[in-house]
């Protein structure tokens, strides 16, 4: 009922918008005798938009002059709008990405408020980077933006001027440069050079001086010295599938802490959101040494925190791109989502992923890609807690000896 249901009003959608894209179409040309306005969306949330930043200042370093605004969830509103490359970050409180339930007329009632709302803002271009998202294709249909970029995901492409056909499985990093590039020649532009790599099209989020400083105060009333190394394990995530087992990193932190891995011993921190502080301490209670548990930082100040470490360890979640936008190497445990696609985004020789090789019972493949388990299915689909922690230490003693080999001892 719910799919007949969208079925219905988005064919309502292409009907009531019709005229007027057909006629914001023919306003725009491939060359502007203006400053382009240049609108991009998408709605996820910290780890999707870290991904999204090698696109801003690719748009703005070939269009200096452009006028680049991005339209977020509240959820995720920091990441980009310190962005240099932005002028301006709206919000928006996307359907089908919030917790709250929602009544069933809720995403189209919001769809053509929000429509009405960007048309006031005279763009002549708009992106829709997630390949999926119909809701904001049907968005920049609506709101009359001459040009819309996205990919020919079904029911998009019906809204889309530009309908790129999506490629097979590759970063998203890519996949969003992708249609960068495709906006930058419908405006008359060049495409964006290739090949899309990160050193040429690198992560940026960068922490202010006050959050460095804040976070500096912090390890100072800690009692942990400016010289101490520290090694930051971010163990949460957004999907409970994705977790790995709280034994395991508390494993991994003990060896750290004899200075069995890593010389001098660092100290370390575990971090996390308010909601995962219980998930901390279990861990925390089985370390032989008392971590550092900080889970109120802000987004710049975890960055601040990220930059200063030595290395960072955790599963597939959004502070380790964080992490990987300062530079700092991380060790990542995947499961059910795909590193091909996910995965760090930086120097090659400076982050090491460990996969999960065992398929769940009932999943055809791994990574199945799916992470909606309920908490009865969760037991049931094991393939992150599969990893054994002598996997994990073998990969962490590779990423140090590529990373950090003059801080390592002989190990025999």
């Amino acid at each position: 009922m719910k799919r007949l249901l969208r079925t219905l009003i988005l064919r309502f959608v292409r009907l009531y918008g019709l005229p007027g894209a057909r006629r914001a179409t023919r306003r725009i040309g491939p060359n502007l005798n203006r400053t382009p306005r240049i609108l991009i969306i998408r709605p996820d949330h910290l780890g999707d938009m870290i991904l999204v930043t090698p696109v801003l200042a690719a748009l703005k370093e070939r269009l200096p002059e452009a006028e680049i605004t991005m339209m977020v969830g509240p959820w995720s509103h920091e990441i980009v709008a310190r962005h240099p490359a932005i002028a301006a970050c709206i919000t928006c409180p996307f359907p089908g990405f919030q917790r709250a339930a929602q009544k069933p007329l809720e995403p189209y009632q919001v769809l053509f408020k929000t429509a009405q709302q960007l048309r006031a803002g005279n763009y002549d271009i708009a992106i829709n980077l997630r390949p999926d998202f119909w809701w904001g294709a049907a968005l920049i249909y609506l709101a009359r933006i001459p040009r819309r970029i996205g990919y020919a995901v079904a029911p998009n492409q019906q809204f889309l001027t530009e309908a790129l056909p999506f490629p097979a499985a590759e970063h998203a990093t890519v996949s969003n440069l992708r249609l960068a590039a495709a906006a930058l020649q419908a405006l008359g532009q060049p495409a964006l050079p290739e090949p899309y790599e990160p050193v040429q099209y690198p992560l940026v989020f960068t922490p202010r001086e006050d959050e460095c400083a804040q976070i500096t105060q912090r390890l100072s009333a800690a009692g942990i010295p400016s010289t101490t190394p520290l090694v930051v394990i971010h163990a949460g995530t957004g999907g409970a599938v994705k977790l790995w087992r709280n034994a395991g990193w508390a494993m991994l932190a003990n060896q750290l802490q004899t200075g069995e891995l890593l010389v001098p011993a660092p100290q370390i921190i575990l971090t996390g959101s308010p909601a995962e502080r219980p998930l901390l301490e279990e861990i925390a209670a089985q370390m032989q040494v008392p971590p550092l548990l900080i889970t109120d930082a802000t987004v710049g100040e975890l960055a601040a925190l990220l930059k200063r470490a030595q290395l960072v360890l955790g599963v597939d979640n959004g502070p380790l791109h964080i992490a990987t936008a300062q530079d700092t190497p991380t060790l990542r445990i995947f499961g059910p989502t795909d590193e091909h696609i996910f995965g760090p985004w930086g120097r090659a020789e400076r982050h090491h992923v460990l996969r999960s090789t065992q398929p769940c019972p009932g999943c055809p493949a791994i990574p199945c890609g799916r992470l909606d388990f309920s908490a009865e299915e969760l037991d049931a689909h094991p393939c992150v807690k599969r990893i054994t922690e002598q996997q994990v230490e073998q990969a962490l003693r590779t990423l140090i000896k590529a990373t950090l080999s003059s801080q390592i001892p002989q190990i025999p």
